[in-house]
């Protein structure tokens, strides 16, 4: 099985603080054990880098059920097309769009098959990565409204962000390998 340390053993001495940042999140209590993995391997999904997913699966896949697992990747997928269409009818000047139907299947959004906070921290770490503000502010309210934390939520995009730069230089390291 893969750990934390080998992950970190793959980022250079230059990225010593996301070493430091992913240690103290993957120790983290604010967000239980499903949410906390779910979180990661969701963020490790939307990052796109191979090598990110692979490990972030092999280090949190066990503290989820086969069904947690699918909700999560679920969240992942439902939030790339999500992300892109919500934040185009933000970005645009136009309001037409913000009164059209989007017209895209979503029903996971109502019956992911795990908790629904979970599923939402889930989708709001991915829209974070994303940069869905529209997708974003939504899945934030719905995660206050339902009594969460703001620390619990905080470490939910601290996971995000966190997961995002550990991709960005395993994909920038092995770029620069091959550039050798």
């Amino acid at each position: 099985m893969t750990s934390i340390e080998e992950l970190k053993e793959l980022l250079p001495d230059y990225a010593k603080d996301i070493r430091l940042n992913l240690s103290n999140l993957a120790d983290d209590t604010t967000l239980t054990d499903q949410q906390k993995a779910g979180t990661f391997i969701a963020c490790a999904l939307a990052s796109r880098n191979s090598q990110t997913i692979e490990m972030i699966f092999k280090i949190f896949s066990s503290f989820l059920s086969e069904t947690a697992l699918e909700a999560v990747k679920a969240a992942a997928t439902i939030m790339s097309m999500n992300n892109i269409y919500y934040r185009f009818v933000h970005l645009v000047s136009s309001p037409d769009y913000k009164t059209l139907p989007a017209r895209l299947r979503m029903n996971v959004l109502a019956k992911p098959n795990v908790e629904k906070t979970d599923f939402e921290l889930w989708s709001l770490a991915v829209s974070a990565i994303n940069g869905c503000g529209m997708c974003m502010d939504s899945h934030e309210n719905v995660l206050r409204t339902s009594g969460i934390a703001p620390e619990a939520i905080q470490n939910c995009i601290r996971i995000a962000a966190v997961i995002h730069a550990v991709a960005n230089v395993l994909e920038s390291e092995a770029i620069l390998k091959n550039e050798s």
